[in-house]
């Protein structure tokens, strides 16, 4: 591992850990929307495969694969090619991608968009700046994953980068 991957690792680590604290414990002062259950309405991203909007995770009436991510995460890349590799097969599943990083001055919407369309994602994106998916799911870390059923119910989840016959093997069961 070189400098700059080293630097970059700590820093998604406290970054990560931050998150965390806030799915957990809240902003003080902040009134969460979902008070931690599903669904949850985020804000959509204009991006190859999304448009600007709102959407609902877990989609409705459908399973749903749910992405969580962030830019700064290299196993995040990785992710995601694993979800582009699979995609193609579940045409009936929906897939979202959402992140919980804050739009900022320093990230813009268009710099997560320009991540997004970098790795050849070309499925509804999203923003999650208060961690509610993270603390929903009860994710431990980042990349995580999450597929729910048709209920809405979450059958899976999984911290760190799923492969590809992990991901068909659960698709595989609810679909």
């Amino acid at each position: 591992m070189n400098r700059r991957q080293a630097v970059t690792a700590i820093a998604g680590i406290g970054l990560t850990g931050g998150s965390l604290w806030v799915a957990r414990g809240g902003l003080a002062g902040v009134q969460s929307r979902s008070n931690g259950r599903l669904p949850i309405r985020v804000e959509t991203l204009e991006a190859r495969g999304s448009t600007a909007s709102e959407a609902v995770v877990p989609t409705p009436d459908t399973v749903t694969v749910v992405d969580l991510f962030a830019t700064w995460c290299a196993p995040c890349d990785d992710q995601l090619e694993v979800l582009n590799a699979i995609r193609p097969e579940y045409d009936e599943v929906s897939f979202l991608s959402v992140t919980n990083e804050r739009p900022s001055e320093t990230l813009t919407r268009g710099d997560i968009a320009q991540w997004w369309n970098r790795n050849d994602g070309a499925w509804t994106v999203g923003l999650d700046p208060e961690s509610e998916l993270l603390a929903a799911f009860g994710a431990g870390g980042l990349p995580y994953i999450a597929i729910t059923d048709e209920d809405g119910a979450v059958q899976f989840g999984h911290s760190g980068l799923a492969g590809e016959d992990l991901l068909r093997e659960q698709l595989d069961s609810l679909v």
